[in-house]
Formats: C-alpha cells, sequence, structure tokens
C-alpha cells in the first residue's frame, strides 16, 4: 500500500508520522520524542480549537460550534491510543498497562513516569529498537564480494 508522502520538517513531521503513517498502528514501538511531540501537538491544537471555537460562538451569538473539538478528539482517538500502546512497547510493557491510568492519582503518576522512562535498548518482544540505525544503505555494498550460496 502506498502512503501519502507529505514534506515534513522539525517537530511536525513526528505529529504527521502518528496520524498518518501509523494512524492505527497498534504494533511496533514508539520512541519518547515521537510520543511527547504528538502530545504537546494535542495539547496545543486543543487550546487553539477552544480558542476558535469561542471567538465563532462569541461572534455568531450561538453554541454549536464547540463541535469542532469534539470532532477533533473524536479524529485523533485512535492514533492517540495507538501511540501510547506503541510508547508502552518501547518500555517493555504490553498496552494493557494503558488502564493503569484508572487507578486514581497513583496511576497517573506512575504513568506519567513510564512515559519518561527511556526505552528499551536494543530489540525487546515488540520489534527493533527505534532509536537504533536501522537503516540499510546500498552504497555500503558496494566493492564488497558477492557470495555464492
Amino acid at each position: 500500500m502506498n502512503k501519502l508522502k507529505i514534506e515534513r520538517h522539525g517537530f511536525f513531521k513526528w505529529y504527521l508520522a502518528v496520524l498518518i503513517d501509523n494512524y492505527a498502528n497498534f504494533s511496533g514501538r514508539a520512541r519518547r520524542q515521537e510520543y511527547w511531540i504528538f502530545v504537546l501537538f494535542q495539547i496545543v491544537l486543543f487550546f487553539l480549537l477552544g480558542f476558535l471555537s469561542v471567538a465563532i460562538e462569541d461572534f455568531f451569538e450561538t453554541s454549536s460550534f464547540s463541535i469542532l473539538i469534539i470532532v477533533y478528539l473524536l479524529g485523533t482517538l485512535i492514533p492517540w491510543l495507538a501511540v501510547n500502546v506503541r510508547r508502552l512497547h518501547d518500555t517493555g510493557k504490553s498496552g494493557g498497562y494503558l488502564f493503569v491510568n484508572l487507578i486514581p492519582i497513583v496511576g497517573r503518576i506512575w504513568y506519567l513516569i513510564l512515559m519518561c522512562t527511556d526505552g528499551d535498548h536494543g530489540s525487546n518482544i515488540y520489534g527493533p529498537d527505534p532509536k537504533a540505525n536501522n537503516d540499510y544503505d546500498e552504497i555500503d555494498e558496494i566493492g564488497k564480494p558477492l557470495l555464492d550460496n
């Protein structure tokens, strides 16, 4: 399947990677940078949509434009769940650990610490280390003898 290719720069590339490339990808691993930049953009966009909704509601003297926030949150619910599960996978935990957030106060503090923790170094049962340089470069094969099997 061909993936949509968009020119991506800076922090925005991590946000788009979660939304477009890994929309409903619950397998594999997500590094801290991918997770926290997605969370940052979620918070910023939530507040921007909130301010926009309030401005539109004041201008039109209606209260129906908070639908912008609801549509955005529903549209990003699956990628949010997916990046959380992949982040848990990076720390060697299953996606079920997401439910620890249901434990009042202590669960959320523990989950926050877990999200800030560096992932497992090297491969784990959920996949290769996303920080590892796994890029295969064909140029490195030039000049090496061919092996006949």
